[in-house]
């Protein structure tokens, strides 16, 4: 009888455990999906053929400018920030790693080789020129799916 019990109780255990897994909201689990730089702007990361991609889709209040300004082309620098490609070539390397892409920066108008780690909601970038070790990290935050998106 009690071995009857210890059976039961076990199949309760596993069906509200499978019931749990089943109905719980899933966390993102990957690089892709909307994140905010440290100024608040914020950045999609998304699927491009095979790659992964990052483009601005919303301008803070606090960033430096609304346009182009610092690019090393003097045709583009009166292009908008808003919905600019600034990622390309990303390639996964894992749920949360993507490597070998190209990072540009509006601020500087440079272009870096980067790295993306995902950290639970952060997103550590290393942008590098040459090697990794003479790079920086900056951390983004996880935002929203549901951002006020830019319009040109």
């Amino acid at each position: 009888m009690i071995s009857v019990l210890i059976t039961m109780s076990r199949v309760w255990i596993f069906a509200i455990l499978a019931f749990s897994l089943a109905t719980a909201q899933p966390q993102s689990s990957s690089v892709t999906g909307n994140w905010a730089n440290p100024s608040g702007s914020v950045i999609q990361i998304y699927r491009c053929g095979t790659a992964l991609c990052a483009k601005l889709i919303a301008i803070s209040a606090h960033a430096p400018g609304h346009i182009d300004a610092n690019n090393p082309n003097p045709a583009l620098r009166n292009r908008p920030l808003c919905d600019m490609t600034i990622g390309t070539g990303f390639e996964p390397s894992g749920p949360d790693r993507a490597k070998g892409g190209k990072l540009y920066d509006p601020e500087s108008g440079k272009t870096y080789t980067g790295t993306m780690t995902r950290e639970g909601n952060k997103l550590k970038l290393r942008g590098y020129i040459g090697i990794p070790l003479f790079g920086r990290t900056e951390t983004w935050t996880r935002a929203p799916d549901s951002v006020p998106i830019c319009h040109l």
